[in-house]
């Protein structure tokens, strides 16, 4: 049983995936199980050129930065568990207990983060009745988003990035992502509001 499952390993899931394996020293987020799925195929990352995000090297592409930050994650944070060469199919249940299933295998989780991109060719059993159109996407291009309020749409089953209706902008998928993993953090801290900081003063 996981504590949470990320599915995606784009900015917004590996942003998630980095704020909640920090927390491992914390009393809360000591012994969680943490996995990712960084199946990236057809990641927008793949074509993308980053000269103006914050903290990114003018010149970096997208393709280096799917490499980089999933060696971040595993170089920092070894128990987040990457998940690489498997596709998402389903998801079934409730909080506290997910059923992930993927074309390899199936997983139990207490919560679910979809971390994966807006193109309407979303198709994964047991979520398709939270699609519906972008908000802040043109029309013809036919995004979609899955409805949400604040990130949650249902207990334990959060989205991140272009999926919960934010643009296409890394900086922007990167915040979703680390404020859904504050918000699980909060959680796990009995609702007590936290987030995972590291300071040159410790």
């Amino acid at each position: 049983m996981y504590d949470v499952l990320i599915i995606g390993g784009g900015v917004s899931g590996v942003s998630c995936a980095l704020v909640l394996g920090s927390a491992v020293n914390k009393p809360y987020g000591s012994g969680k199980k943490i996995g990712i799925f960084t199946h990236q195929k057809t990641s927008n990352l793949q074509e993308a050129l980053f000269n103006n995000a914050y903290g990114i090297a003018p010149g970096t592409t997208g393709a280096d930065l799917l490499i980089s930050s999933l060696s971040q994650l595993s170089a920092l944070y070894p128990h987040v568990r990457q998940l690489p060469n498997e596709k998402v199919t389903a998801v079934s249940g409730q909080f506290p207990e997910f059923t992930v299933i993927t074309n390899k295998s199936s997983y139990k989780t207490k919560s679910v983060v979809v971390a994966i991109g807006w193109v309407n060719t979303f198709a994964i059993d047991g979520l398709m009745d939270f699609v519906e159109p972008h908000k802040k996407a043109i029309p013809e291009k036919n995004r979609i988003q899955l409805k949400n309020v604040d990130h949650k749409v249902s207990e334990g089953l959060f989205v991140t990035g272009t999926l919960a209706g934010w643009r296409s902008q890394l900086a922007i998928a990167a915040g979703s992502g680390a404020a859904v993993a504050t918000d699980i953090l909060t959680e796990w801290n009995d609702g007590n509001q936290s987030q995972s900081h590291d300071s040159i003063r410790k």
